[in-house]
């Protein structure tokens, strides 16, 4: 999965007892409403393309824009920090109204500016505006830093007597929990150090940005090969998944796959020095805020421990052979003696190289919403109307090979989405995932203050990942039988990536950040080392893999966020979302009530009593483990389908 989300200030780089079963009979409908293939889309409507403008209407009011902010700046500085000296609760409460605005303008502005580059990483302008945007909030983060230092060394005490000077703060009360109280103990001392810490900020975004742009132009153009029919084939970003997902001919997938695994071993110095460094900034950063390292911090901002992470990591190590019946599936579909990594992303289906048109892509993805409340119908399609959505691919001209959403909360809009749409059953699971939060975004816009709008990675990965699950269950009843094989095998080919290849990338960046911390100069080939050495505990033995793994690290984006760890969500809101899917199936009204509320609440509470009490769910290795149940489940329903048991 290639797919980020972007929330909050500037950037978030978010089973039960009895286990879901999945009959035969799941695959025919279950009434005549969930059957529903109808759209409310009007295609006259729909866009392709963003036109940016409604944000600013040229590349010169957003210079102004960001000039006042720079101006703000200073202004709340010397506005504030004197009255700080002695606070009351009017002027924290005045404080926080400021500072809400000022991140309100700096979503708006930080969204035009990584969406230009995004379209293109080598345009000029906005390699340079999103440079200025960066550092912008740096000087910000100094700026502010008065608020910081003493906001976090507060004592419970004075909190209280804050709350009860000021009426109008207790709105706020989730808000600075959340950013400022629990931080007593990860705060810095004073501002010198606080600036020290923007600046590594700055420094981490700078990479990030630099990552991005190198695997746009260099790791993933691999160069040409020749395919069996004579012609020249040149595998980028698009064309390599492309061609191994629709072409029946097993050599011009070996050539393709080939082309590129032995490309990236070309490419992993260049991007192992940026990732040393970027690994040596990411713990930096941590200690200076009392943290051991940048693992310790990515899990106190999670509201999560090392053991739940460990727990789920172990169990889908151990249970890795629950998908070797897929595995077995797949292999007799295509006729081979044994699966070659270069076989895993072909559609099953009679012809693989089937398309689908956007228009009809959405009114499929519209039509498995049918059972869920009327809000996300709405959010749906005020996003895939507006402008909101960029659609097709552009690689050779700079645009960016990943998926996500930008939320816009801020102005209580649709979300932006990237897209790279080909038209493949993949490509429509992946509109169906950002779609899930565009309508999570829309429904926190609607429903909670700003300030709210936002969550931990692998809460806003739910909602994205159970509209997957709309989309298959959808897929089961409706299309032809073929069609639905392939679908059900893509899902739990994504099952298979959530629960293995994600969880591996994050301990992999685990390890990678402790290797640059014990040994100088580590380089590419390190990685690669460990990369390998980590991959055998998590790949099949069904698939004859070759013996020296990929380095697929080098394009991983995720790895080079400044949000460090960021693909374990996957896995654990995959986890949490198949519990969610199967209280759905039993009764969609009552969840309906309940998820929606969820989705709503944004960051009024914490994530743990969020789960809890709205579904009574905890983060525990029984969570895991049903989750695996519900995968074999899953492989149980392809094989069945395939014997015509089901419709």
């Amino acid at each position: 999965m290639n797919d980020s989300i972007y929330i909050g200030k500037i950037a978030i780089f978010a089973i039960m007892a009895v286990v879901l079963a999945i009959p035969a009979s799941a695959a025919e409908p279950l009434n005549a409403r969930e059957n529903i293939t109808a759209s409310h889309i009007e295609v006259r409507n729909v866009t392709t393309t963003w036109d940016l403008s409604f944000l600013y209407k040229d590349k010169d009011a957003a210079k102004e824009e960001y000039q006042r902010l720079n101006l703000s700046t200073e202004q709340i500085n010397q506005s504030f920090r004197p009255r700080f000296a002695l606070l009351t609760g009017k002027v924290l409460l005045d404080y926080i109204e400021s500072d809400k605005n000022f991140s309100k303008s700096m979503n708006v502005l930080y969204a035009y500016a990584n969406a230009q580059n995004s379209l293109n990483v080598n345009d000029k302008f906005f390699q340079d505006f999103l440079s200025d945007v960066q550092n912008l909030s740096s000087q910000y983060k100094k700026a502010t830093s008065f608020a910081d230092v003493k906001l976090k060394s507060l004592p419970r005490s004075e909190w209280e007597r804050l709350f009860a000077e000021e009426p109008g703060l207790e709105k706020y009360r989730p808000y600075l929990e959340a950013g400022y109280i629990r931080f007593v103990d990860h705060r810095p001392k004073n501002e010198t150090q606080a600036a020290y810490i923007a600046d590594l900020s700055n420094q981490l975004m700078k990479l990030d940005t630099k990552a991005e742009e190198l695997i746009t132009n260099n790791v993933t153009q691999a160069g040409n090969i020749t395919l069996s029919n004579g012609k020249q084939f040149a595998v980028n970003s698009t064309s390599y998944y492309d061609l191994l997902m629709t072409s029946m001919d097993r050599s011009d997938r070996k050539n393709c796959y080939d082309k590129r695994y032995y490309h990236l071993f070309n490419e992993s110095d260049v991007m192992g020095v940026v990732y040393a460094n970027k690994s040596e900034l990411d713990d930096e950063y941590a200690r200076q805020l009392n943290y051991s390292d940048a693992y310790d911090a990515m899990m106190f901002d999670s509201y999560l421990n090392a053991s739940q992470i460990d727990d789920m990591n172990q169990v889908f190590k151990d249970r890795k052979g629950d998908f070797d019946g897929y595995y077995e599936f797949r292999r007799a579909r295509m006729g081979v003696d044994r699966l070659a990594p270069y076989d895993l992303f072909l559609q099953l289906m009679k012809n693989p190289d089937k398309r689908t048109s956007y228009i009809d892509a959405l009114k499929e993805i519209e039509a498995s919403l049918a059972l869920m409340n009327p809000a996300f119908d709405q959010a749906f399609i005020k996003t895939v109307t507006s402008n909101s959505v960029d659609v097709y691919p552009n690689p050779d001209h700079g645009k960016q090979s990943i998926k996500y959403a930008q939320d816009l909360c801020a102005l209580k809009r649709s979300a932006l989405v990237f897209l790279n749409y080909n038209g493949l059953i993949d490509d429509k699971s992946t509109i169906a995932h950002e779609m899930g939060h565009a309508i999570d975004f829309y429904l926190m816009g609607q429903s909670v203050d700003y300030l709210y709008c936002g969550g931990t990675i692998y809460e806003m990965e739910i909602p994205s990942t159970f509209d997957e699950e709309l989309f298959v269950d959808y897929a089961i009843k409706n299309y032809d039988r073929d069609t639905a094989i392939a679908v059900l095998a893509n899902r739990i080919s994504t099952y298979a990536n959530s629960f293995t290849f994600q969880t591996m990338i994050t301990e992999f960046e685990h390890k990678a950040h402790q290797l640059v911390s014990q040994k100088k100069n580590v380089n590419g080939s390190d990685l690669n080392v460990l990369w390998t050495n980590l991959e055998n505990e998590y790949k099949s033995d069904k698939v004859a893999y070759y013996s020296q793994s990929e380095p697929r690290w080098t394009y991983v984006s995720h790895i080079y966020f400044t949000d460090n760890y960021y693909t374990f969500n996957y896995a654990l809101s995959e986890a949490i979302t198949l519990s969610l899917f199967k209280m759905y199936k039993e009764n969609p009204a009552k969840f309906n009530e309940n998820y929606t509320a969820y989705l709503s609440a944004g960051t009024t509470m914490t994530p743990s009593v969020k789960l809890k009490k709205y579904f009574g769910l905890e983060i525990n290795k029984k969570l895991f483990e049903d989750a695996m149940d519900i995968v074999k489940l899953r492989v149980n329903q392809l094989e069945e389908l395939d014997k015509g048991k089901t419709s």
